[in-house]
């Protein structure tokens, strides 16, 4: 803290006052104090030193709107530090922190008046010092063709993520994750070949390559007697092929694994433009035991009668509303939400994104029934999955 040089911008002399003692109760020896809006500016322009750290700005500065003020800031492209002050409700602030982070400045976080040394502390916990810049490694690009010679190849393969049941902490899943083990760049993610295959309107030889492969996994993890099930995104246009559900069938039936070992994940907004035959699939491999989720849930358009009338087994809550939901009212709300709906149309619920402890507690908490992300587990090659498995049995 003795080394950091704070800002402190607030309008009332006996408030700002109290920011400063607060800051000096912290450890702070560096503080500059401004009463207004074109002040803060002037302090955080790339000239002024020595270079603000922190800035903590309350939003009824005079001189400026406080959402201009903002946007100023963000103009400027400094490397500050920002924590915004307010007498504002809990929502309201909600609201400005995800405008402030739209903009793209580094924000520690709000906080309601009055501000005191605890509150803030919980702030300042957060705050990084800048790195030095990392070099930008660019993902390759390939064409539609090298694409393809890869997948005839076989250099894709499904990396797994476990999903885990909260209330047990038994691994009940794994999602599936495409990925191109490539002779000369190693193992590369969707966004090196996903953009070639869409673009030819392609995307069903991924698809089918990914099912054939998990498929395939998957009979070899209940021959090492791991029972486990398996889920991969599936895009509708893959689905709406005329053979989809014969064939699908068939690749189960090569494997010897039962339709209950598999999920199809679709995002909600590739649901809602559907028509009867789609329907009438989605039904059909549910009747045959196979489990369907909808994937991204509250990103899209929701439509509840949709929900209600197509046997979905599964809503996966979109990262956007998991990931600080237990620090932040707004998101906490939403994604309870979530899980009352899910819970009501007895649908499980699966939160994607869990990051920390403290999100997969809250979660647990509400009632979810199922967590997956990093604080768990990243993304792993079929091969280490067994092992992984046993530390985390053991573990937990």
């Amino acid at each position: 803290m003795q080394h950091l040089h704070f800002l402190v911008a607030e309008a009332d002399p006996i408030q700002r006052r109290a920011l400063v003692d607060a800051l000096a109760q912290l450890g702070a020896t560096r503080v500059t104090e401004v009463p207004d809006a074109p002040a803060v500016l002037r302090t955080l322009q790339a000239g002024f030193a020595p270079k603000v750290d922190v800035a903590i700005v309350d939003l009824a500065l005079g001189g400026m709107d406080a959402m201009e003020l903002l946007r100023a800031v963000a103009a400027l492209e400094s490397s500050v530090r920002l924590i915004v002050t307010g007498d504002q409700p809990a929502g309201v602030l909600f609201s400005v922190e995800t405008l402030v982070q739209a903009h793209g400045v580094d924000l520690l976080g709000t906080v309601a008046k009055p501000v005191n040394s605890g509150k803030l502390k919980v702030l300042l916990d957060n705050y990084q010092p800048p790195g030095r810049p990392q070099p930008q490694l660019d993902t390759p690009s390939f064409s539609f063709a090298e694409v393809g010679v890869g997948l005839q190849k076989r250099q894709f393969e499904p990396f797994f993520q476990p999903k885990i049941e909260l209330a047990t902490g038994q691994v009940k899943g794994l999602e599936t994750f495409a990925r191109w083990r490539h002779p000369e760049h190693g193992v590369l993610g969707p966004s090196a070949f996903i953009g070639a295959l869409e673009q030819h309107k392609r995307i069903d030889f991924l698809d089918w390559t990914m099912i054939e492969l998990s498929v395939e996994r998957c009979r070899r993890f209940h021959d090492q007697g791991i029972p486990i099930s398996i889920s991969l995104n599936l895009a509708p246009a893959t689905l709406a092929h005329p053979n989809f559900v014969r064939q699908i069938g068939s690749c189960m039936k090569r494997h010897g694994v039962l339709p209950d070992y598999l999920t199809f994940e679709m995002t909600e907004s590739a649901i809602l433009d559907f028509d009867v035959d789609f329907i009438e699939r989605l039904v059909r491999l549910r009747m045959m035991g196979f489990g369907l989720a909808i994937d991204d849930y509250g990103t899209g358009r929701s439509n509840l009668q949709l929900l209600a009338r197509i046997p979905f087994s599964e809503l996966k809550i979109d990262r956007s509303f998991v990931d600080g939901a237990s620090k932040k009212r707004p998101l906490g709300t939403v994604l309870k939400s979530c899980l009352g709906l899910a819970h009501s149309l007895d649908r499980m619920s699966v939160a994607v994104g869990v990051e920390t402890r403290q999100d997969w507690d809250f979660l647990q908490s509400l009632g979810c029934t199922y967590a997956q992300g990093y604080h768990i587990a990243n993304p792993m090659e079929a091969g280490a999955f067994p092992g992984w498995l046993e530390d985390w049995r053991h573990f937990f």
